[in-house]
């Protein structure tokens, strides 16, 4: 088994596929192996590059890996799928995995580390919560509309929701407004839950020097400042802040040919939760225009004239990747375009 530089690993929850590989791409084994074995074999194994999917344990075997001595890359599964050869299978995967590995052009995934993980666990909490506290208010909605009361969205309706159910001449019958209350109940106690954890997100924002570095960028809060340091790779891998915004998917998808270019909506090819969350806040940025306009003459002036809200807010988020990038590299502090040109 000597000379093996390379092993494509298909992971699992019980029975690893790997695959071994030269330099050169030569076969050196095919080997299926428990979850037992496999620790054991690569104890033993000399140092190789170990490559596998980015999937849920990918992280954890990466450190486990390089605590053994390996070299460790990630690959997303999007990209190894068009090197499975003829029938899928677990060993037709690990050998894909290898085959995608050697290309010059590859693009790897970083593995997480352990606090990254634990942030995005609370990270992913909070967010579970309030889709389930969403799913129970159109629930309590709907019932209310099929006795024509006509609620708009949003948690902020709940204290009408509420009031229409209490009224002392409410058309509503017993055993409705019972079932409203306990819908009532659930909501609240998913918003205590929320609150929470939104405390905890918070606090965990305050203590580090990165997350209180993004703070200082408008837009940007807490939760956004979270989900960076949780889903976010090193800024160091991007070359401009321009790759930065392009991996979050806020870059237009391309259709174009025959050196025409064509440009549509954006990508949404990268990670969604921040992408989300800047888009959120550049458009609460738009909103603060409606009270302090900005500065005539400058590219966001010039965008709401010109542009509908939304696409604004896409490419102002778009700027806010950009600038999140350049922090972060420099260790810099937000410093405001306008201001810094006037000094």
């Amino acid at each position: 088994m000597g000379e093996v530089s390379i092993i494509g690993l298909d992971l699992a929850k019980n029975v690893f596929q790997l695959h071994g590989a030269s330099a050169a791409g030569h076969v050196k084994f095919r080997k299926k192996v428990t979850r037992g074995q496999f620790r054991h074999f690569m104890a033993t194994h000399e140092p190789a590059i170990v490559v596998m999917e980015a999937c849920g344990s990918a992280s954890y075997w990466a450190r486990e890996m390089v605590r053994l001595g390996h070299e460790v890359r990630l690959i997303a599964p999007q990209y190894v799928r068009p090197f499975v050869t003829r029938q899928k299978n677990d060993a037709a995967d690990a050998e894909a995995i290898v085959i995608a590995a050697q290309r010059p052009e590859m693009r790897f995934v970083e593995p997480k580390t352990e606090e990254q993980q634990a942030r995005a666990m609370l990270f992913r909490g909070r967010e579970r919560l309030v889709h389930q506290r969403t799913e129970l208010v159109n629930a309590l909605r709907s019932h209310l509309y099929e006795y024509g009361h006509a609620v708009p969205q949003g948690i902020s309706q709940i204290r009408s929701i509420e009031a229409i159910i209490l009224a002392s001449n409410s058309d509503l019958q017993k055993l409705v407004r019972e079932e409203c209350l306990d819908l009532l109940k659930q909501i609240a106690e998913k918003t205590t839950r929320i609150d929470v954890k939104t405390k905890k997100i918070t606090a965990l924002a305050a203590e580090g020097d990165t997350a209180r570095r993004l703070q200082t960028m408008p837009g940007v809060g807490p939760l956004t400042a979270l989900a960076i340091e949780a889903f976010a790779s090193d800024m160091g891998r991007f070359r401009r802040g321009r790759d930065f915004a392009a991996w979050l998917g806020l870059v237009p998808r391309q259709h174009s040919s025959g050196g025409k270019e064509r440009l549509g909506r954006v990508s949404k090819a990268g990670q969604a939760d921040i992408r989300r969350l800047l888009i959120t806040g550049a458009m609460s940025r738009l909103s603060w225009l409606k009270r302090k306009p900005a500065p005539e003459g400058s590219w966001l002036a010039r965008m709401s004239q010109k542009k509908p809200r939304m696409p604004v807010a896409v490419a102002l988020a778009n700027k806010m990747a950009r600038a999140i990038w350049a922090m972060l590299v420099k260790n810099e502090d937000y410093r405001n375009p306008a201001q810094a040109a006037g000094a």
